[in-house]
Protein backbone atom coordinates (compact mmCIF):
# COMPACT_ATOMS: atom_id res chain seq x y z
CA UNK A 1 0.00 0.00 0.00
CA UNK A 2 1.18 3.24 -0.98
CA UNK A 3 -0.64 6.34 1.69
CA UNK A 4 0.69 10.01 0.39
CA UNK A 5 -0.55 12.87 2.83
CA UNK A 6 -1.85 16.18 0.76
CA UNK A 7 -2.42 18.21 3.95
CA UNK A 8 -5.04 18.89 6.62
CA UNK A 9 -6.83 15.80 6.42
CA UNK A 10 -6.18 14.47 2.77
CA UNK A 11 -4.81 11.32 2.10
CA UNK A 12 -4.16 9.31 -1.22
CA UNK A 13 -4.25 5.22 -0.94
CA UNK A 14 -2.92 3.23 -3.94
CA UNK A 15 -3.37 -0.38 -3.33
CA UNK A 16 -4.48 -3.41 -6.43
CA UNK A 17 -7.16 -1.71 -8.17
CA UNK A 18 -7.96 0.98 -5.80
CA UNK A 19 -6.94 4.40 -6.03
CA UNK A 20 -8.32 6.75 -3.18
CA UNK A 21 -8.39 10.10 -2.06
CA UNK A 22 -9.92 10.94 1.15
CA UNK A 23 -11.65 14.46 2.12
CA UNK A 24 -10.19 15.88 -0.93
CA UNK A 25 -9.13 19.74 0.44
CA UNK A 26 -7.00 21.29 -2.18
CA UNK A 27 -8.30 24.60 -3.11
CA UNK A 28 -7.85 27.35 -0.67
CA UNK A 29 -5.77 24.61 0.95
CA UNK A 30 -2.19 26.37 1.74
CA UNK A 31 -0.69 23.37 2.80
CA UNK A 32 -1.07 22.13 -0.76
CA UNK A 33 -0.38 24.90 -2.15
CA UNK A 34 2.97 23.39 -4.01
CA UNK A 35 1.10 20.15 -5.22
CA UNK A 36 -0.92 19.74 -8.42
CA UNK A 37 -4.42 18.84 -7.99
CA UNK A 38 -4.50 16.97 -11.48
CA UNK A 39 -1.48 15.43 -10.94
CA UNK A 40 -2.69 13.89 -7.40
CA UNK A 41 -6.27 13.05 -8.81
CA UNK A 42 -4.31 11.20 -11.53
CA UNK A 43 -6.10 7.31 -12.04
CA UNK A 44 -8.54 7.63 -8.97
CA UNK A 45 -11.33 5.39 -8.71
CA UNK A 46 -12.57 6.50 -5.79
CA UNK A 47 -13.70 9.64 -3.20
CA UNK A 48 -14.19 9.39 0.24
CA UNK A 49 -15.75 11.68 2.42
CA UNK A 50 -15.62 11.53 6.57
CA UNK A 51 -18.15 15.09 6.28
CA UNK A 52 -19.46 17.74 5.02
CA UNK A 53 -17.44 20.90 6.09
CA UNK A 54 -15.47 22.69 3.16
CA UNK A 55 -12.35 21.53 4.15
CA UNK A 56 -13.09 17.88 3.93
CA UNK A 57 -15.26 17.90 0.75
CA UNK A 58 -13.39 20.24 -0.93
CA UNK A 59 -12.54 19.75 -4.51
CA UNK A 60 -14.89 16.46 -4.37
CA UNK A 61 -17.37 17.17 -6.62
CA UNK A 62 -15.07 18.83 -9.41
CA UNK A 63 -12.48 15.72 -9.02
CA UNK A 64 -15.26 13.59 -9.28
CA UNK A 65 -16.72 15.10 -12.82
CA UNK A 66 -12.83 15.25 -13.84
CA UNK A 67 -12.05 11.37 -13.19
CA UNK A 68 -15.48 9.63 -13.37
CA UNK A 69 -14.47 8.15 -9.62
CA UNK A 70 -17.22 7.18 -7.51
CA UNK A 71 -18.19 8.97 -4.14
CA UNK A 72 -19.07 7.75 -0.58
CA UNK A 73 -20.44 9.96 1.65
CA UNK A 74 -23.39 9.82 4.80
CA UNK A 75 -26.49 10.02 3.09
CA UNK A 76 -27.12 13.07 3.43
CA UNK A 77 -23.74 14.49 2.22
CA UNK A 78 -24.54 12.39 -0.89
CA UNK A 79 -27.91 13.36 -1.41
CA UNK A 80 -26.43 17.10 -1.55
CA UNK A 81 -23.52 15.90 -4.00
CA UNK A 82 -26.11 14.60 -6.53
CA UNK A 83 -27.72 17.49 -6.64
CA UNK A 84 -24.42 19.35 -7.31
CA UNK A 85 -23.80 17.23 -10.37
CA UNK A 86 -21.74 14.24 -9.01
CA UNK A 87 -23.46 11.39 -11.13
CA UNK A 88 -21.45 8.12 -9.36
CA UNK A 89 -22.45 7.54 -5.76
CA UNK A 90 -22.76 5.53 -3.04
CA UNK A 91 -24.55 6.56 0.24
CA UNK A 92 -24.45 4.99 3.75
CA UNK A 93 -25.00 5.40 7.22
CA UNK A 94 -22.83 5.20 10.23
CA UNK A 95 -22.22 1.62 11.32
CA UNK A 96 -22.52 0.69 7.30
CA UNK A 97 -20.88 -0.73 5.27
CA UNK A 98 -20.20 -0.23 1.30
CA UNK A 99 -18.36 -3.25 -0.72
CA UNK A 100 -15.90 -1.80 -3.48
CA UNK A 101 -13.51 -3.71 -5.92
CA UNK A 102 -10.60 -4.64 -3.75
CA UNK A 103 -11.60 -3.08 -0.82
CA UNK A 104 -14.66 -1.71 1.45
CA UNK A 105 -15.56 1.20 3.87
CA UNK A 106 -17.25 1.44 7.11
CA UNK A 107 -18.69 4.46 8.11
CA UNK A 108 -17.72 4.79 12.00
CA UNK A 109 -19.28 7.13 14.63
CA UNK A 110 -17.04 10.83 15.17
CA UNK A 111 -18.08 13.51 17.79
CA UNK A 112 -17.89 16.17 15.25
CA UNK A 113 -20.65 18.40 13.20
CA UNK A 114 -21.35 18.46 9.14
CA UNK A 115 -22.82 21.14 7.41
CA UNK A 116 -22.43 24.13 4.77
CA UNK A 117 -23.34 27.74 4.43
CA UNK A 118 -23.91 28.26 0.79
CA UNK A 119 -22.91 31.31 -1.07
CA UNK A 120 -26.75 32.30 -0.78
CA UNK A 121 -25.71 32.34 3.19
CA UNK A 122 -28.24 29.16 3.74
CA UNK A 123 -26.82 26.73 6.17
CA UNK A 124 -27.27 22.86 5.13
CA UNK A 125 -27.25 19.99 7.10
CA UNK A 126 -25.31 17.53 5.80
CA UNK A 127 -25.58 14.35 7.75
CA UNK A 128 -23.57 12.88 10.67
CA UNK A 129 -19.79 13.18 11.05
CA UNK A 130 -17.89 9.86 10.35
CA UNK A 131 -14.69 8.38 10.39
CA UNK A 132 -13.74 5.72 7.81
CA UNK A 133 -12.84 1.74 8.41
CA UNK A 134 -11.15 0.48 5.06
CA UNK A 135 -10.47 -2.95 4.99
CA UNK A 136 -8.11 -4.01 1.48
CA UNK A 137 -8.30 -7.47 0.27
CA UNK A 138 -4.30 -6.97 -0.24
CA UNK A 139 -3.05 -4.32 2.34
CA UNK A 140 -3.51 -3.37 5.72
CA UNK A 141 -6.89 -2.35 7.28
CA UNK A 142 -6.57 1.60 7.71
CA UNK A 143 -8.68 4.02 10.13
CA UNK A 144 -9.20 7.96 9.09
CA UNK A 145 -10.64 8.71 12.56
CA UNK A 146 -12.38 12.31 10.71
CA UNK A 147 -12.73 15.26 12.70
CA UNK A 148 -13.14 13.68 16.37
CA UNK A 149 -12.61 14.41 20.02
CA UNK A 150 -11.59 11.16 22.21
CA UNK A 151 -14.69 8.85 22.83
CA UNK A 152 -14.74 5.17 25.36
CA UNK A 153 -16.79 3.35 22.13
CA UNK A 154 -13.49 3.77 20.07
CA UNK A 155 -12.87 0.61 21.91
CA UNK A 156 -15.60 -1.27 19.92
CA UNK A 157 -14.37 0.13 16.70
CA UNK A 158 -10.94 -1.48 17.57
CA UNK A 159 -12.36 -4.83 19.03
CA UNK A 160 -14.68 -4.74 15.32
CA UNK A 161 -12.07 -4.15 12.75
CA UNK A 162 -8.45 -3.96 14.21
CA UNK A 163 -7.37 -1.77 12.63
CA UNK A 164 -3.42 -1.37 11.63
CA UNK A 165 -2.75 1.99 10.09
CA UNK A 166 -4.41 5.05 12.12
CA UNK A 167 -4.96 8.31 10.53
CA UNK A 168 -5.36 10.77 13.57
CA UNK A 169 -6.77 14.42 13.43
CA UNK A 170 -4.37 15.80 16.45
CA UNK A 171 -4.21 20.27 15.89
CA UNK A 172 -6.80 21.08 18.64
CA UNK A 173 -9.58 23.74 18.54
CA UNK A 174 -11.96 22.07 16.22
CA UNK A 175 -10.88 18.36 17.27
CA UNK A 176 -9.01 16.43 19.61
CA UNK A 177 -5.40 18.14 20.50
CA UNK A 178 -2.52 15.86 20.46
CA UNK A 179 -2.17 14.95 23.81
CA UNK A 180 -5.90 13.66 23.77
CA UNK A 181 -5.20 11.54 20.53
CA UNK A 182 -2.25 10.09 21.85
CA UNK A 183 -4.27 8.68 24.85
CA UNK A 184 -7.12 7.59 22.74
CA UNK A 185 -4.19 5.56 19.71
CA UNK A 186 -2.83 3.68 23.19
CA UNK A 187 -5.96 3.05 25.04
CA UNK A 188 -8.22 2.02 22.36
CA UNK A 189 -6.33 0.62 19.62
CA UNK A 190 -3.36 -1.61 19.07
CA UNK A 191 -2.20 0.60 15.79
CA UNK A 192 1.30 -0.62 14.23
CA UNK A 193 1.45 2.91 12.35
CA UNK A 194 -0.11 6.10 13.09
CA UNK A 195 -0.14 9.20 11.12
CA UNK A 196 -1.01 12.38 12.59
CA UNK A 197 -3.44 14.92 10.44
CA UNK A 198 -5.81 18.09 10.64
CA UNK A 199 -2.49 20.22 11.81
CA UNK A 200 -0.59 22.83 10.50
CA UNK A 201 -3.25 24.30 8.23
CA UNK A 202 -4.84 27.35 9.68
CA UNK A 203 -3.09 29.84 12.43
CA UNK A 204 -5.55 28.56 14.60
CA UNK A 205 -4.55 25.22 14.92
CA UNK A 206 -1.80 23.58 16.35
CA UNK A 207 1.16 23.68 13.87
CA UNK A 208 3.43 21.25 14.74
CA UNK A 209 2.56 17.23 15.55
CA UNK A 210 5.16 17.61 18.38
CA UNK A 211 2.49 16.89 21.25
CA UNK A 212 1.34 13.89 19.67
CA UNK A 213 4.40 12.61 19.24
CA UNK A 214 5.31 13.43 22.85
CA UNK A 215 2.40 11.41 23.91
CA UNK A 216 3.09 8.44 21.55
CA UNK A 217 6.38 8.18 23.58
CA UNK A 218 6.94 4.93 24.97
CA UNK A 219 4.39 3.22 22.80
CA UNK A 220 4.99 0.37 20.46
CA UNK A 221 3.12 1.78 18.05
CA UNK A 222 5.11 4.27 15.20
CA UNK A 223 4.55 7.46 14.78
CA UNK A 224 4.68 8.70 11.00
CA UNK A 225 4.83 12.73 10.75
CA UNK A 226 5.48 12.68 6.72
CA UNK A 227 5.80 15.93 5.45
CA UNK A 228 3.16 17.31 2.87
CA UNK A 229 3.32 15.37 -0.63
CA UNK A 230 5.38 12.36 1.23
CA UNK A 231 4.58 9.31 0.25
CA UNK A 232 4.72 6.66 2.73
CA UNK A 233 4.86 2.58 1.41
CA UNK A 234 3.55 -0.43 4.22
Amino acid sequence: MKLNWLGHSAFRLETGKAKILIDPFFTGNPSFADQDAKDVASGITHILLTHGHGDHVGDAIQLAKDTGATVLANADLAAWLSFRGVQKIEMAGTGGTVTFDGFSATLTNALHSSAQITEDGVSHSLGSANGLMLHFEDGPTVYHMGDTDIFSDMALINELHEPEIGLVPIGDRFTMGGAVAALACQRFFKFRNVIPCHYGTFGIIDQTPEKFQTGMDGSQTRVDAPSVGQTLTF
